[in-house]
């Protein structure tokens, strides 16, 4: 038989190990379940918006909440589309609610389409890269909501690369609907943190204020260790390739594939412009990536998928391939601008500077900006 001492120590860990959890906003379903009943829903939300294995939408439905309408960002409802693959509006056959793409041509909610809702939900897992699409939709979505006066609630949750802040602050001439904002490429902000930034600093149209309320995520801090459990898009199927996307992403400005169409995408990087190597792959359609970059062709390069993840922009992958091309001349194309945020990068790498000459230069905008997010923080 257990003695008393055993018996409370084995609740101290219990509880102990339950502080420890990190519980994104969703699970507080006792602080935004109330604010929607008797209301006319519209969430925004894909295949992350999930509480332990069910879907939010599902949990909502279950509770009586009248959810009318979902709307999906990039990748859809499900997740499964292709990066830039445009996703027409459609019906969720396991509920019957109508999906409106928010992705190609319709980005922003129209008057019509929130015509009768009372209230709009948004649960989205970002990964905390200024170029990871779901934050420009957070900004369209806030925009919409404040112009038709309309209260928008975000779960918050984790951010995974949320325990440094780094590259260079965007330029407003390249903003883009991979970069709305004048923040560095690493923000190390959750989404509902970022949510108030867009608020305070006046970033939506005609500086117009939502009538904004976050769920909080529970026992979380900025570095926190977080392991995402579903894949926030296609082509980032696990913490490797998470912690990898800013560095990676950059690639795609250039000649270089970064694994889309392998079963290591953001964790390997390769050309068949680069010198044959010991490391090689041959991109094939799959999943997520229907028309890879250098499809069929032996490409050589770099395998990272098991190296250290670095806590900042790794340069030196991008100055090593620059340097190793064999055509120089298709090295960059014009995507490379609206990822980096700037019109000075591309000759930087071209005119040989070292990484550490680069990073001098993002320096006084990245203090300037940690000025700025201190405002909002909700979370140490």
């Amino acid at each position: 038989m257990e003695t008393q001492k055993e018996i409370s120590t084995k609740k101290t860990d219990s509880v102990n190990a339950e502080q420890k959890t990190i519980l994104p906003g969703v699970f507080q379903t006792e602080m935004y379940f109330p604010l929607l009943r008797h209301r006319k829903v519209a969430v925004v939300g894909n295949q992350t918006s999930v509480i332990e294995k069910h879907h939010l939408i599902d949990s909502l439905l279950v509770a009586g909440i009248d959810v009318e309408k979902v709307f999906a960002p990039e990748h859809g409802f499900r997740g499964h589309a292709s990066a830039g693959e445009h996703v027409k509006s459609s019906i969720d056959i396991k509920t019957g609610l109508p999906i409106i793409s928010l992705y190609g041509k319709h980005k922003k909610p129209t008057p019509e389409d929130l015509k009768n809702i009372d209230i709009i939900v948004f649960d989205i897992q970002d990964v905390g890269a200024r170029f990871y699409t779901y934050l420009s939709t957070l900004h369209y979505v806030m925009e919409a909501a404040a112009e038709q006066h309309i209260p928008i609630i975000v779960l918050d949750r984790p951010n995974p690369n949320a325990d440094y802040i780094d590259g260079p602050v965007m330029e407003n001439q390249y903003k883009s609907f991979v970069g709305l904002h004048p923040v560095p490429i690493v923000y190390a902000m959750t989404i509902g943190e970022y949510a108030k930034m867009l608020n305070g600093e006046g970033w939506l149209k005609n500086a117009v204020r939502a009538d904004l309320k976050i769920i909080p995520i529970k026992n979380y801090k900025h570095g926190s260790v977080y392991h995402l459990p579903v894949k926030p898009s296609p082509n980032l199927p696990n913490d490797q390739a998470v912690g990898l996307y800013p560095s990676l992403c950059l690639f795609e400005g250039t000649d270089i594939s970064v694994g889309r169409g392998t079963d290591l995408q953001f964790q390997i990087i390769g050309s068949p412009d680069l010198p044959e190597s010991d490391f090689s792959f041959i991109p094939m359609p799959n999943i997520g990536s229907k028309w890879p970059m250098h499809q069929g062709k032996v490409c050589y390069g770099k395998d990272l998928s098991k190296i250290k993840i670095p806590k900042k922009i790794n340069l030196k992958w991008m100055i090593w391939a620059y340097q190793h091309h064999k055509n120089k001349s298709i090295f960059f194309n014009k995507f490379l601008e609206k990822l980096i945020g700037n019109s000075f990068f591309r000759q930087q790498i071209k005119a040989g500077k070292t990484a550490e000459e680069i990073r001098q230069t993002w320096r006084e905008g990245i203090e300037d900006f940690k000025k700025i997010r201190t405002k909002y923080l909700i979370y140490e």
